[in-house]
């Protein structure tokens, strides 16, 4: 335990002395915190419409206006050339042309159903299921309106409807910084138990200094918990200053327990710190461990769920985010935060963590050769 503890202080002193480590621990979260929470965000803001309007009719224009008094939607051209509307949507300056036909007021005016052709620019699925999404919302209500216009008021009021009341659970102003805050704490501590741990050990080897400590009597096992140990107080103590600033900045809501969320990233920090390590031990240089390191991490990121839903990925790729640490700590944290969930909600993510952190320390100690 002596030698566990001269080593840790040993390390302590190494990872402050390099000045990249030092700035690295603080510019980490300070910079992910304030940039990437209120940046990284799949909303909409408004959505550039160009109108082709081949009716000039009062309904026409009434539809219009129902465009231009969406939040979502500018109408930023008119045309009647559909090659100019074309030329528009291609060159990006508007992301939908829509084409009211002529007769569109008369037909309306005879109570017979009407078309329009919406076009809209899908390059980005996601913006264009968006923009359909709120188009048909606008036409929806500007066909209740003419219901409503069409019927006497005793009859209008006899039309059967389904009223729907919605409420949104632990999240109600659909605030989307309150779901990617917990997805930017994981990458957080994954930057620096993964990264920063991996290249401290590659860092060694390069200037000869770890033969030092092969030639010594300490054990394998002994030498890479000293290796862990540092950064896993690191790790943790910047995850308490990322949540700080989430409260600070974007007073961003903790239902549930702190210790709970500390306990679940303690684990995660084990297990990356171990997959880190293992990686180094097969690495000569810096530029070796990073290409490595960079190909887990964008693999683990992005089948994370921390972008799209774990249950829009195919089959295979749930099953392959068992073994995935970054998923597992993301839908931990969205629960503990937002839901308030306690340890029984959590518990197959912690098992599946600690099985993780198990496999992936044991690599390490194993994999790692003491060599004069």
């Amino acid at each position: 335990m002596r030698t566990i503890l001269f080593l840790i202080r040993k390390e302590f002193l190494q990872i402050f002395r390099n000045r990249f480590i030092g700035r690295a621990i603080f510019a980490i979260p300070l910079i992910q915190m304030l940039i990437l929470v209120p940046a990284v965000t799949f909303e909409i803001k408004y959505v550039n419409l160009c109108i082709i309007d081949n009716d000039r009719s009062v309904e026409s224009r009434e539809l219009i206006g129902k465009l231009e008094g969406s939040p979502f939607f500018r109408v930023k051209y008119y045309t009647w050339s559909e090659e100019k509307a074309n030329e528009l949507i291609y060159n990006n300056k508007c992301s939908a042309i829509i084409n009211i036909p002529s007769g569109f007021g008369k037909e309306l005016g005879a109570g017979r159903p009407v078309k329009i052709l919406a076009r809209i620019d899908a390059i980005n699925a996601m913006k264009g299921q968006l923009t359909w999404a709120y188009l048909s919302g606008v036409i929806s209500s500007y066909n209740e309106n003419i219901i409503a216009e069409s019927l006497p008021v005793v009859q209008a009021t006899m039309v059967p409807r389904i009223s729907v009341t919605g409420r949104y659970w632990y999240n109600e102003m659909l605030n989307y910084k309150y779901y990617m805050l917990p997805g930017i704490l994981v990458i957080l501590v994954t930057a620096i138990g993964f990264m920063l741990a991996g290249l401290n050990l590659v860092r060694e080897k390069e200037i000869g200094t770890i033969e030092q400590i092969n030639v010594t009597p300490v054990k394998k096992s002994e030498f890479i918990i000293s290796k862990m140990v540092p950064f896993f107080i690191i790790g943790l103590a910047d995850l308490g200053f990322g949540l700080i600033l989430g409260k600070i900045f974007f007073n961003i809501p903790f239902e549930g327990s702190l210790l709970l969320m500390f306990l679940g990233s303690a684990i995660f920090l084990v297990a990356v710190l171990g997959l880190g390590l293992f990686i180094s031990t097969f690495s000569s240089t810096q530029q070796q461990f990073m290409f490595v390191a960079f190909f887990f991490i964008i693999v683990f990121v992005l089948m994370s769920g921390i972008f799209t839903p774990f249950e829009s990925m195919p089959m295979w790729a749930q099953k392959f985010d068992l073994i995935n640490p970054v998923a597992h700590l993301i839908r931990f944290n969205r629960m503990v935060m937002l839901k308030g969930s306690g340890i029984a909600d959590v518990a197959r993510e912690l098992l599946l963590l600690c099985g993780i952190a198990v496999i992936f320390t044991t690599f390490a100690v194993r994999r790692y050769r003491k060599t004069a």
